[in-house]
């Protein structure tokens, strides 16, 4: 059992290492910053202080709501069309990213919201009655309040994504989690099976401390 699960391991474990890393490194790319734009659209287009939009809100908050109320595997089929007009395939960790992309943008766009929801009301007054520019207390005052909170939405998205990578293997996306179906469910190889799962538990712990480390830094 150990020689036949280091043989798979040895064979296919690289292969699935790289297919999984490209599809995390594209749609946290995306997410990260279509998120965080959304996130501040939310909360700004609700503000009378900044830049009330009620409309534009409600839009905005319709899309992700109906986009976040999918589930991922059914999210990923519904968007085949789209991912084969946009990548120019259905299959691959290329493919796959597009709808990871998509899930964790709007989840990460939630998670900004609530953040800077959070940021004391006190300050942005204050802030107004110095005179400050719109433009500057969003970048100087509620940026930097809400910081940690962001870093902690973006640590709890990463690591969702880490999820969804795995999901996408079992419709074609390859990576770790194709590993694990592959060999062990399909094939019965129990210890590629209990590789992948201890290797995606040291993922998730590592994406865990660095981002409670980061929001530690930036929290004042």
């Amino acid at each position: 059992m150990i020689e036949a699960t280091l043989e798979i391991l040895q064979r296919e474990l690289g292969k699935a290492i790289a297919e999984t890393a490209i599809m995390l490194g594209i749609a946290a790319l995306f997410s990260l910053i279509l998120g965080i734009s959304l996130g501040f659209v939310l909360y700004l287009t609700r503000q009378p202080a900044f830049l009330a939009n009620p409309g534009l809100n409600r839009g905005v908050a319709g899309i992700i709501n109906f986009i976040r109320s999918i589930p991922f595997i059914i999210l990923v089929v519904f968007t085949l069309p789209f991912t084969f007009w946009l990548v120019g395939t259905k299959i691959g960790p290329v493919a796959a990213a597009v709808p990871m992309s998509i899930s964790a943008t709007v989840f990460l766009a939630r998670l900004v919201e609530m953040s800077l929801q959070e940021v004391d009301r006190g300050v942005i007054e204050a802030a107004f009655a110095t005179g400050a520019s719109r433009a500057l207390i969003i970048r100087n005052v509620l940026l930097v309040e809400a910081a940690p909170g962001i870093a902690r939405g973006i640590t709890v998205t990463f690591i969702s994504l880490i999820g969804f990578s795995a999901m996408a293997g079992m419709v074609g996306g390859g990576g770790i989690g194709n590993l694990a179906v592959q060999y062990g469910y399909y094939r019965y190889e129990t210890g590629v099976m209990l590789f992948t799962i201890v290797f995606l538990v040291l993922i998730v712990q590592f994406a865990q401390y660095c981002g409670d480390l980061i929001a530690r830094k930036l929290a004042h």
